[in-house]
């Protein structure tokens, strides 16, 4: 009961210490549970007991026999699920049959072969057992590639190379790494006859059946209201389990291809519960990730470490990371708009994951089991991989990039938060003056409408933590909230200022605010006069973005007072006259510096030429 509650306590721990300091959870993980197990052993222990024994004696501890590989399987089955509903197909589509698509594709293939080779060679491991381990390794993974680059202002195009790189990969690396696994398994009394590759089709067949077959019949369950919703997160999982064991029953080995069809399946379809489904797995992943990385490093032994505790580790981790990645990358590059800097900041951000080093545990104790030739050195091997390349990127990642010149020193783009008509307006204007503009909204309507214009818009809700995780969003440093709720609008402030509104954070003032010309608060937007509801009708009324030149100083100031005395013109940026926009704030207007060649810009009716030029 200790060592169960001793696991589940430090995996949560870990999981807050990576997000205090911003590093992928899966190393402090890997390092708690090595710690705890083959260190302790060593060192730490005075009978060389481990601190946290998962196995021993073979039929001992807390998973004796073949609980581990059980609950590994299952574990496993649940996270892989999980990775299919993430990969949209429509979204490989909308990234571009260039960068992204060749990315896990032709560098998918140039890592699974280089990768092979070089262990075959470097190692002296067989070549079923190398290819094994370079399919492990294709993966990267959000998990990982999410807190390196959060903290790293990058062009839009370079995070979501790697962001789409690493969701679409998971699935994809994961299948790959069944199929060879699956192809092992065949022929594991060592010959590869027709026997053999029988029940390797065997395998592909049931796998691929039933995940498609029941995927659907989930799917028409749910879209049918024929599950309460209060059960449908527990329905899904069951589901996902008895698809795991069904399959693996009817054809061994086959369950894990078989929850990552249904999950590919699933997660390409249309139902309007599959948001649901995603947030309770994400959950239960976490907690399932949390135990079974610690559990997996310390059922490591002090002997396999020293498998790898030689100079051919190092030269395997030099030529696949120095020399595949970057070939990789080049070659999925080619002919494409990057420069060489970027292509070399891509080929180095290249972490193994979670996917990665939990399967390799899998296939690992699978093979062992079954006596095949090099097995042993799979799980080392492959966490050697996934801990020396997230160090590696959590450590560098940020200096590479100012190295390559890809960390931007400005982040000027824009997050609105409320995607009504208004933010559209403005949005769509802040776009065609050359700015990043993102417009956040739980309202799905909103969203859908400034899609349709052409807006770059998410679904998202502030009380989430989603956003913060979207790396894309790396060159937002200005903040607006325009939604028509004052709490809403002061929650976004305080939650999202630190991390999207470094150079600006900006809100509606509300109604009371209005009433109240004393309390005019220093992150109030545009006026200090006009709420949600007077810019909402007047952005209706003249719905259109205009500008004015201003002459000089005292131009300006009449300009301004102008649009106090009239209640149909709200002033909301500033142009200088090298094109730069800068935010009106409520409260420093007053203060602002213009010159020649500037121009106010503002919403509602137009200033009438002779008012404009008035003086005084």
């Amino acid at each position: 009961m200790l060592e169960l509650g001793g696991i589940i306590i430090l995996g949560i721990l870990a999981q807050w210490f990576a997000w205090k300091l911003k590093i992928p959870a899966i190393l402090p993980l890997l390092l708690i549970g090595l710690l705890v197990g083959p260190i302790s052993a060593e060192f730490l222990s005075e009978d060389g007991t481990k601190w946290i024994e998962p196995v021993w004696n073979g039929k001992e501890g807390l998973f004796g026999g073949k609980n581990l590989y059980f609950f590994v399987s299952l574990s496993i089955s649940i996270i892989l699920f999980e990775g299919g509903l993430t990969l949209k197909f429509k979204e490989i589509k909308s990234v571009g049959p260039l960068v992204i698509t060749k990315l896990i594709t032709l560098g998918s293939l140039v890592t699974f072969f280089g990768a092979g080779i070089a262990a075959h060679f470097i190692f002296n491991l067989s070549w079923e057992i190398s290819f094994l381990f370079s399919a492990l390794i294709i993966v990267t993974g959000p998990t990982v590639i999410t807190p390196i680059l959060r903290n790293i202002p990058l062009r839009k195009d370079i995070s979501a190379i790697l962001k789409w790189e690493g969701i679409l990969i998971d699935p994809i690396g994961a299948l790959v790494a069944v199929l060879v696994f699956e192809f092992i398994s065949v022929g594991a009394g060592g010959e590869y006859t027709k026997t053999a590759l029988v029940e390797f089709g065997k395998i592909v067949l049931f796998g691929s059946t039933f995940g498609f077959t029941f995927a659907h019949a989930l799917n028409f369950a749910i879209n049918k209201q024929w599950i309460p919703h209060y059960l449908l997160n527990v329905f899904a999982l069951a589901s996902v389990l008895g698809v795991f064991v069904l399959s693996d029953s009817f054809s061994h080995e086959s369950g894990l291809l078989a929850v990552v069809i249904m999950g590919m399946v699933l997660g390409n379809s249309k139902s309007k519960y599959l948001k649901d489904l995603l947030y309770f797995k994400e959950s239960l992943s976490i907690l399932l990730i949390s135990i079974l990385f610690i559990l997996l490093s310390a059922n490591i032994n002090f002997e396999d470490l020293m498998l790898i505790y030689k100079w051919e580790t190092l030269a395997l981790f030099a030529v696949i990371v120095f020399i595949i990645r970057p070939i990789g990358v080049l070659l999925s590059t080619y002919n494409s708009t990057l420069t060489f800097k970027e292509k070399m900041f891509i080929s180095w951000v290249g972490p193994r994951g979670i996917v990665a080093a939990g399967i390799a545990s899998l296939f690992g104790l699978t093979l062992v089991f079954k006596g095949i030739v090099d097995a042993e050195y799979i799980t080392p091997l492959v966490f050697m991989i996934v801990m020396g390349t997230v160090l590696l990127n959590a450590t560098t990642a940020r200096l590479f990039a100012k190295i390559t010149g890809v960390f931007l020193k400005n982040s000027n783009g824009i997050l609105i938060v409320g995607a009504s008509e208004v933010s559209q307006l403005i949005a769509r204007y802040l776009k065609d003056n050359n700015r990043h503009v993102v417009l956040i909204d739980s309202n799905q309507t909103n969203i859908a409408n400034a899609r349709n214009l052409g807006l770059e818009a998410l679904t998202e809700d502030i009380y989430s933590d989603t956003l913060k995780d979207n790396i894309e969003l790396n060159d937002i440093g200005y903040l607006m909230a325009l939604t028509g709720s004052s709490d809403i609008n002061r929650i976004a402030i305080e939650k999202f200022k630190n991390d999207f509104g470094e150079n600006g954070s900006f809100r509606l003032i509300t109604k009371e605010e209005k009433n109240d010309p004393t309390n005019n608060p220093k992150e109030g937007l545009f006026s200090h006069t006009d709420d949600f509801a007077l810019l909402t009708k007047i952005a209706q009324e003249y719905p259109k973005i205009n500008e004015i030149e201003i002459i000089n100083k005292e131009h300006y100031k009449t300009l301004i007072k102008q649009t106090e005395k009239d209640k149909n013109t709200i002033p909301i940026f500033l142009k200088n006259n090298k094109g730069e926009l800068t935010i009106k704030s409520s409260y420093g207007f007053k203060n602002d510096e213009v010159g020649e060649g500037f121009k106010l810009i503002y919403i509602g009716k137009p200033f009438v030429l002779k008012e404009s030029l008035t003086k005084e």
